[in-house]
């Protein structure tokens, strides 16, 4: 295939979906058939998830979903690759299409306002606007917006446990959020909303939008964007970052922390180098050989 032919769709929609385990195997089939791979999420609250493929086959997949008046109103971003970032497709049930943990947050019935990516810069610089990033600490590790709180959360189900300690509807009367493609921002702003605060935004379409229309040069955003797939991470314009994936804790791995003497390819990072068992790297270090073994031979067998 010719360089970047690979659309790559992260989408999302909330939506009342009682019936989702019966869309279960008709989604996998059709997808399957389009050659599209990927991760897709349906719970009765949605439909969640990232996938590539062929420009016939994402759009395809697409318009399948908006068949659906439920899911009629689905958004989704692109970006390209020039091969498949996924090496299989998985149709998973949830009971949450991103899982915090809360069950009365209905983002179907109340969330914040929505922020395009051109206004963002001015609500974030305004000093009395708490800026903050509802994404998990090895995301918010490579990457964040200019003067951004960091929760510390290792998983969303932490973020109103964040709220309830760190924020107070009283003081904190201008909140804008902010995540990877929106959607952790929906719900995070349904459950603020839900607890007082009354002025709560968030970053329509997400970091990933933000990238893709915010000239560099205007830019407050710093770092990379951490991605689910093995891009690992992407830059102004949706390139392709310098982030690779720990093998070993499976963080995100900077160029700084490969100058750390914690840093060994393919078995730690400074995030896990102290937690790793002395089997742990011996089994790192085998799978490594293995990897390198299997990257000589294809090698050879297209010589």
């Amino acid at each position: 295939m010719s360089n970047e032919s690979i659309v790559i769709a992260a989408l999302y929609h909330f939506a009342r979906i009682d019936n989702f385990a019966e869309l279960q195997e008709p989604l996998r089939e059709f997808c399957e058939a389009q050659d599209v791979h990927g991760s897709l999420l349906l719970a009765r609250e949605g439909v969640n998830g990232t996938i590539s493929g062929s420009r016939e086959g994402i759009d395809a997949v697409l318009a399948w979903l908006r068949a659906d008046p439920r899911l009629a109103g689905l958004e989704h971003k692109e970006s390209f690759a020039d091969k498949h970032p996924f090496v299989r497709l998985k149709v998973k049930l949830k009971k949450e299409i991103v899982t915090m943990g809360v069950p009365f947050v209905d983002p179907t019935s109340v969330v914040g306002t929505y922020v395009d990516p051109k206004d963002w810069n001015a609500l974030i610089s305004d000093p009395d606007v708490v800026v903050l990033d509802t994404r998990n600490d090895y995301e918010v590790a490579i990457g964040t917006f200019e003067n951004a709180l960091d929760p510390k959360t290792h998983t969303f189900r932490e973020f109103p446990d964040y709220v309830s300690r760190e924020l107070d509807p009283t003081k904190h009367k201008k909140v804008a959020m902010f995540c990877t493609g929106g959607i952790r921002c929906e719900k995070a702003s349904s459950y603020m909303r839900q607890q007082g605060f009354d002025e709560v935004y968030h970053l329509k379409g997400g970091i990933l939008k933000y990238l893709e229309e915010v000239p560099e040069s205007e830019s407050l955003w710093h770092g990379e964007c951490f991605v689910f797939d093995e891009r690992v991470g992407v830059t102004h314009g949706l390139k392709i970052g310098e982030a690779e994936l720990c093998y070993g804790c499976r963080r995100a791995v900077t160029q700084a922390d490969k100058e750390s003497p914690k840093y060994e390819y393919g078995i730690s990072c400074p995030a896990c180098y102290d937690s790793l068992t002395e089997s742990q790297r011996n089994r790192f270090a085998e799978r490594r050989k293995q990897k390198e073994l299997a990257a000589k031979r294809a090698a050879a067998g297209k010589a």
